[in-house]
């Protein structure tokens, strides 16, 4: 979704007022969608583990993916052997998308798979299923990996084919909701009154305690920055890699779903940079990172699994972690019977 849409979100104008009726009828397809789920008219599946859904009601990039790799370490910690499925996004050369695929490291940086899955596989070295069709993934998964005690999918709120044992919403704090209207006129997938439902909510930035809600909600904030160079050679905290960077030549690229996030983070440390958006999702080419001023080039994680194959000594990615209050821990934990 592109920046300029996600700012157009945050305020009404006439173009939007115009298209409140079809945010109308929008949200009413959706809601009946929902009942039909509820109701038995639409197949849902079971599956014999317990599965949690990390989602959101707003298009655009709230930060789940941290906050499922927060999560999955969270099981693997408490002794869990957890799997986790995701949506992904294939690559646009890829002409015939499987309907499942399996992403397991260690991840060839030249096979056509999606960024974010290919990310959390080689950080978390566990099972993952990325592809279409939820249910299909979750049995494939479960197929390969019998030993798997807890499924994680990434992404899935409005995707109601897997029945779920906890549902987790991610908000940016700082966008919020924007205007407060389904799309196409608004950012939001669903009412607000989804939140209703959710086990928890997680809010990524901002401030907290702006939001209210029926459910449990958590302050997640992103932190322990790491640089890593591409080619594995190094890796050094922040500190280290602002001192060494300084008074060189830096170009930062963000291919994410809210690229101004990570390069208000970058700021934040004192990097002074060239910054250069992509679309979400983008699939890079060494032309993309053609900048022969650069004495260093700064990327996300997720864009860093897709550069690999032409990457040089100039390029790296910063790894962050997601930081969030010990009771939202406990309260997973409750939630699967781990006291």
């Amino acid at each position: 979704m592109s920046e300029w849409l996600q700012n157009q979100w945050q305020r009404n104008s006439p173009w939007q007022i115009l298209l409140r009726p079809l945010s109308w009828l929008f949200g009413m397809l959706a809601a009946l969608r929902r009942m039909a789920y509820r109701l038995g008219i639409f197949k849902t599946t079971k599956i014999g583990v317990p599965v949690i859904v990390v989602g959101n009601i707003s298009v655009g990039g709230a930060g789940k993916t941290p906050l499922v790799i927060a999560l999955v370490e969270l099981l693997l910690s408490n002794g869990f052997r957890p799997g986790i499925i995701s949506r992904g996004y294939f690559p646009a050369t890829e002409k015939h998308q499987p309907s499942v695929q399996r992403v397991y490291p260690p991840v060839d940086a030249s096979m056509m798979i999606p960024d974010e899955p290919a990310m959390m596989a080689r950080r978390l070295g566990c099972p993952l299923f990325a592809g279409k069709n939820r249910p299909a993934m979750a049995r494939a998964l479960l197929s390969q990996h019998p030993d798997v005690d807890v499924l994680v999918a990434d992404d899935g709120l409005q995707h109601y084919a897997l029945l779920r044992d906890i549902e987790i919403a991610v908000i940016d704090g700082k966008r919020g909701f924007g205007n407060g209207a389904r799309l196409p006129a608004g950012p939001l997938r669903e009412s607000r009154s989804r939140l209703r439902d959710v086990n928890a909510i997680v809010v990524n930035g901002g401030n907290a305690q702006d939001f209210r809600f029926e459910a449990p909600v958590f302050a997640m904030t992103l932190g322990n920055e790491q640089f890593i160079s591409l080619d594995g050679s190094q890796q050094v905290p922040a500190v280290e890699f602002v001192r060494r960077v300084h008074g060189g030549k830096i170009h930062v690229v963000a291919g994410i779903g809210h690229p101004a996030r990570f390069f208000e983070h970058v700021g934040r440390l004192g990097l002074i940079a060239s910054l250069h958006a992509f679309p979400d999702h983008h699939a890079y080419t060494r032309e993309d990172l053609a900048f022969p001023d650069a004495d260093f080039i700064l990327m996300t994680e997720k864009d860093a699994v897709k550069c690999e194959t032409f990457a040089d000594s100039r390029m790296w990615f910063m790894r962050i972690d997601a930081q969030l209050a010990d009771a939202f821990g406990q309260l997973i934990l409750s939630r699967l019977g781990k006291t």
